[in-house]
């Protein structure tokens, strides 16, 4: 890490204090995984820590979500000397907007367009990524996209008693969370499923949401021992009551999966 990232990474900065949007996570494990990433994911051997793009991930979405613009510079600016690509940032910022909302992404994304700026002055050449390889689907064939990637990240088909009381929210995050967002695969499910954590951890009150999201994460192929590198991430680069937030998410994850 250069002398500018660390000493921006020492500043303090603002606490969370968004709340994330509740019903996305209502649902146990409200994240999923695209086809593709999903092939790759299930040939990979398991791992013991994140790898340097992945550590940035959790850090972008925490400062992201208590906007904290200098100290997301400062992760933005790591993730992109890590290997993350323009379009993987753009992917994490537009993400978030379902959790800590659309003001949040848009001062996010302004500030990465001012850091890409910035790099390219100095001469530095990032690489711009990819677009999703395909059509995202429209209508009714979207919102059967969206239902069948929930399913099969909960395991089951999502009902209960919030959703008879308002079913449309249901039906949004069928269509436009689990289809309009997860369809696109320019960006990983494990990647969606770090910035989703990050942003939670560093948001108090979802809790709830937050012990989910580290079930999704260990769906979708990432190992315990890794969310528990996150959770240290957090807390020698972010912020400690993020850190802890995920630590005791983590340990309320694993209990449950040992208890049956």
């Amino acid at each position: 890490m250069s002398k500018r990232t660390a000493a921006m990474y020492c500043k303090t900065g603002a606490r969370a204090a968004a709340l994330a949007l509740g019903m996305l996570a209502l649902a146990p494990g409200l994240a999923a995984e695209n086809t593709r990433s999903q092939a790759v994911a299930d040939t990979q051997p398991l791992v013991e820590t994140l790898t340097p793009r992945q550590q940035a991930i959790p850090l972008i979405a925490a400062f992201m979500a208590g906007s904290d613009i200098p100290r997301l510079n400062a992760a933005l600016h790591q993730g992109l000397d890590a290997g993350l690509s323009i379009s993987e940032a753009k992917e994490v910022l537009v993400q978030l907007y379902a959790y800590v909302g659309f003001p949040r992404s848009l001062n996010a994304l302004n500030e990465l367009r001012a850091v890409v700026d910035e790099r390219k002055r100095q001469g530095i050449q990032d690489a711009p990524g990819l677009e999703p390889s395909r059509a995202i689907p429209t209508g009714d064939q979207l919102l059967a996209v969206g239902k069948a990637n929930q399913t099969r990240i909960s395991g089951a088909p999502i009902a209960g008693p919030l959703f008879d009381f308002a079913p449309i929210i249901n039906q949004f995050l069928q269509a436009h969370l689990f289809g309009d967002i997860f369809e696109r695969d320019n960006l990983d499910w494990q990647s969606r499923e770090l910035a989703t954590v990050g942003a939670l951890a560093a948001t108090p009150g979802v809790e709830a949401q937050l012990r989910s999201h580290m079930r999704a994460s260990m769906r979708v192929g990432l190992t315990a021992a890794q969310m528990r590198h996150l959770t240290q991430v957090l807390a020698e680069r972010g912020d400690r009551d993020a850190a802890r937030r995920a630590g005791e998410a983590l340990t309320h994850t694993l209990e449950a999966a040992s208890a049956g």
